[in-house]
């Protein structure tokens, strides 16, 4: 979980676009990060002197120090991370164009059969459908794929140290301790983000401590494990503490009507589907929306693009994390997994005149050209613009890294 923009819950390590998005589908090999090895540090090192003191004094043994310290140190890199976590204006269309990507709803797809039997147990328990859950796990690391291999102890002692929020990380340490000393994990298994997110879901060590299960009754909670049991169950858990009503969706795409009153959007304002038909609000198939309890109308990319109408689950989603195009990828990827259809409403061009698909194509024309994008999401990040330089470069033209109309139609 990304907590910048967490509501103090969850990580997400998965969410390459940082505020707002998952990462791409492509999975590079790793490569060795130098600035996530530990390095000297006098003044760490006395820290870690001190605070020893004050986890014993909470109830930390020192034995569970000794295991837990042997080997930590200085991560430069954590703290660089922390420093520049950019919040990026992803537009929801780039947002979902990765989220619910034909590949993760394929993956996820195949991840609900392959896990069917045990997502059929948690809903029976928890009371929250497998697509949602799966859909959770898709966004948070890519259902397991990316769960973090950062050292936990020496990713929270870094940042306690570093004391932008200290006091935060000193608890999550304090509570990541109490995890090993549980007996829950061990310390070289207890990785994760920089940030101290762990597992598939990616839960930080406090919310780990309120509402982690031991879902296959092993005695122990473990979300790191590659059976993913106890942590789709852990997060059906929490799902379930804050409210998720069965049966109930997150929310349901919607035509609003022409010269819609847009003061009337936002979770602020709520009626019911009724109340909102009777001021032109029609599902996206063209019928009224069937009431599904007090409702909410969303424009997150204004009007001419996609409209939504949220209900409670909403809110549940958005305390795992409350980014609002989180709360909308997971739903709508959620649907998708169910069987669900695309979005029916298009977006606009953007900025630069392209459409999604137009953004596409200039991918796929710049890496057949030998010229590598990254993939052809349609979302132009860093990869792409790279290739738009280097193609530019090597073309004799102004190089802006920047797409265009122009560039699309020399391509082709």
């Amino acid at each position: 979980m990304r907590t910048t923009r967490r509501s103090a819950t969850f990580g997400l390590l998965a969410l390459g676009l940082a505020a707002c998005g998952p990462p791409p589908p492509a999975l590079a090999p790793a490569t060795r990060d130098e600035t996530l090895v530990a390095v000297p540090n006098p003044a760490f090192d006395a820290w870690v002197r001190a605070f020893r003191g004050r986890a014993q004094a909470q109830g930390i043994a020192p034995g569970t120090l000794d295991r837990a310290f042997r080997g930590v140190g200085f991560l430069p890199g954590v703290i660089e991370r922390d420093r520049n976590q950019t919040e990026f204006t992803r537009t929801l269309e780039d947002y979902l164009a990765i989220a619910a990507s034909d590949e993760r709803v394929a993956t996820g797809r195949a991840m609900l059969r392959r896990w069917g039997p045990s997502l059929a147990r948690i809903e029976a328990r928890y009371g929250v459908e497998p697509a949602v859950v799966t859909a959770v796990w898709g966004l948070e690391s890519r259902y397991g794929a990316r769960r973090g291999e950062v050292p936990v102890i020496s990713a929270l002692s870094t940042l306690a140290y570093d004391g932008r929020r200290g006091a935060f990380f000193e608890r999550q340490l304090i509570a990541a301790l109490r995890i090993l000393e549980n007996g829950d994990i061990t310390p070289a298994r207890m990785t994760g983000s920089w940030a101290g997110a762990m597992g598939h879901t990616q839960f930080i060590p406090t919310s780990y401590e309120a509402y982690a299960v031991d879902f296959d009754a092993d005695g122990r909670r473990d979300i790191w494990s590659e059976d993913p049991t106890d942590a789709l169950a852990s997060t059906a858990a929490y799902l379930s503490r804050f409210g998720w009503r069965r049966g109930q969706p997150w929310g349901v795409e919607v035509m609003l009507p022409q010269g819609f009153d847009t003061s009337l959007a936002g979770r602020g304002t709520t009626r019911s589907p009724a109340s909102w038909a009777a001021l032109g609000v029609r599902g996206a198939d063209g019928r009224p929306v069937p009431d599904h309890g007090p409702a909410s109308i969303l424009i997150p990319q204004g009007l001419g693009a996609p409209a939504f109408m949220v209900f409670p689950n909403f809110g549940v989603i958005a305390r795992y994390n409350n980014a609002e195009k989180y709360v909308i990828g997971v739903g709508h990827l959620s649907d998708r997994l169910a069987g669900g259809p695309p979005l029916r409403a298009g977006f606009p061009p953007d900025a630069y005149g392209l459409t999604l698909e137009d953004r596409k194509l200039l991918q796929r024309r710049l890496t057949a050209r030998g010229f590598d994008t990254g993939g052809a999401d349609g979302v132009i990040g860093p990869d792409t613009r790279a290739a738009i330089r280097a193609f530019q470069s090597r073309a004799g033209l102004p190089v802006t890294g920047e797409p265009s109309r122009a560039l699309l139609q020399r391509l082709i």
